[in-house]
């Protein structure tokens, strides 16, 4: 007879707490949607800085129990450098003198309370404070500068995040933060011009800590899990546009943004092959979104603009190092969505409605998914970031004379919960 095959159980998880100092750096890339209105000459637009930063960050956490399970709350401060600049507006309306916006956000901060909830090595968390930055604004008329300032603003912040350990004293992280630096109004130049500015920035950062003290200097993560197999799940988020648009014809020649922002949710389906602790894949989603830019007006006010992301969706490849039941990956591959613009101008209102396509490039952590013993252990949960660019579309606006033009770029930030149909916590052996 054939022999059975032995029992292995899966191994136990290491005791990890997260009470303790902390110190780390951080790296992201952010984007703003700065919403200006200007009376010279009655348009509303989106201005857009965008780049990389980095920073540091200093914290420190509680750990207690609750009925949810482990509760971490804490304190965290960082203060970054950034170069989140360009994505500004040139409005030229024929024979009306051209008017060019810029802003530019050279360094920000934070200081922030943290509470999450910890399954062993792993916290998921969110977090919110007081937030702090230097914009500077530039608006030129005609060739020569009319308008210029350089100040700190404060206002708030709030975000969430997953961070993981990676072995001794060693954490990493990845984090969302959406920063509400105020409204300011400015009076200048001839006829006292007045613009209002609203400083919005979405950030998007991974992060790497080190556990000052604390009783994890001898952690060693368990064995990796393994994740071969197909999967399942749902995913929710929110996206925000930055889209390079421009609208000529007639004299006219706008460059500006549109910037859809909304919620986004829907499903995934994916297969994953593992060799030691080298984890690969591919992964298929399909998203509904409530993305929608409606306050964008150009051409001395008589040109309005409503774009839609009513959905899209991506097949991307998967690439990830698993340490012990923690994945942290890379992804990549194929996008595509539905594109809806309504443009009103000159008393008329034209529809254009587009399926386009381009890519999508990102990253994340997935993590095994415990919430009061109600999930099994083939659950997990993740939390993602996607760039996805849909490429550029040029049409004509009806009978207006009027060429429109957009590319349309998104960012996206969400969390899903996968089902394994094999059991990502049990050990390789």
């Amino acid at each position: 007879m054939a022999a059975k095959a032995p029992y292995l159980k899966a191994p136990i998880l290491t005791v990890y707490n997260w009470t303790g100092f902390y110190i780390g750096v951080n790296a992201g890339v952010g984007i703003g949607r700065d919403r200006t209105t200007h009376n010279f000459n009655g348009d509303s637009l989106y201005i857009a800085p965008q780049g990389g930063f980095g920073g540091g960050q200093i914290g420190y956490n509680w750990q207690t129990d609750s009925i949810l399970g482990p509760l971490v709350y804490g304190v965290e401060a960082d203060i970054q450098g950034a170069g989140l600049s360009g994505g500004g507006a040139t409005v030229a309306p024929g024979a009306v003198p051209s008017t060019v916006y810029s802003q530019k956000n050279d360094w920000f901060g934070t200081v922030r309370g943290r509470v999450g909830i910890a399954t062993g090595p792993v916290l998921s968390y969110f977090t919110g404070g007081y937030a702090y930055g230097n914009v500077k604004s530039t608006i030129t008329e005609a060739g020569v500068t009319a308008f210029s300032n350089n100040r700190t603003q404060g206002g708030w912040t709030i975000g969430s995040g997953v961070e993981a350990a990676l072995g001794g004293n060693w954490t990493g992280k990845i984090e969302y933060l959406y920063l509400n630096l105020g409204n300011k109004s400015d009076a200048f130049g001839p006829g006292t011009q007045v613009t209002n500015t609203e400083i919005r920035e979405n950030l998007f950062r991974v992060g790497l800590n080190y556990r000052i003290g604390g009783t994890n200097a001898g952690y060693i993560a368990p064995v990796a899990a393994n994740w071969t197999g197909w999967y399942l799940g749902g995913n929710i988020g929110s996206g925000t546009g930055r889209d390079r648009s421009s609208l000529t014809g007639l004299g006219a020649n706008e460059q500006f943004n549109l910037a859809p922002d909304g919620i986004n949710g829907g499903v995934q389906a994916g297969y994953n092959w593992q060799a030691a602790n080298w984890v690969y894949g591919v992964e298929a989603d399909i998203q509904a979104s409530s993305q929608k830019d409606n306050k964008t007006v150009v051409g001395l006010g008589l040109a309005a603009y409503e774009q839609k992301l009513p959905w899209f969706g991506t097949v991307r490849g998967r690439i990830g190092y698993s340490v012990g039941s923690t994945l942290f990956y890379a992804t990549g591959g194929h996008a595509y969505g539905g594109v809806k613009t309504k443009i009103t101008a000159l008393g008329t209102t034209n529809s254009l409605s587009k399926t386009q396509d381009g890519y999508a490039v990102g990253g994340g952590i997935e993590t095994p998914f415990k919430l009061l013993g109600l999930f099994g252990p083939q659950w997990t949960s993740k939390t993602e970031y996607l760039y996805v660019d849909l490429g550029r579309s040029t049409d004509l606006v009806g009978t207006t004379g009027f060429t429109s033009s957009t590319k349309v770029s998104e960012h996206i930030f969400r969390t899903g919960l996968n089902y394994h149909f094999n059991s990502p916590i049990v050990a390789k052996y």
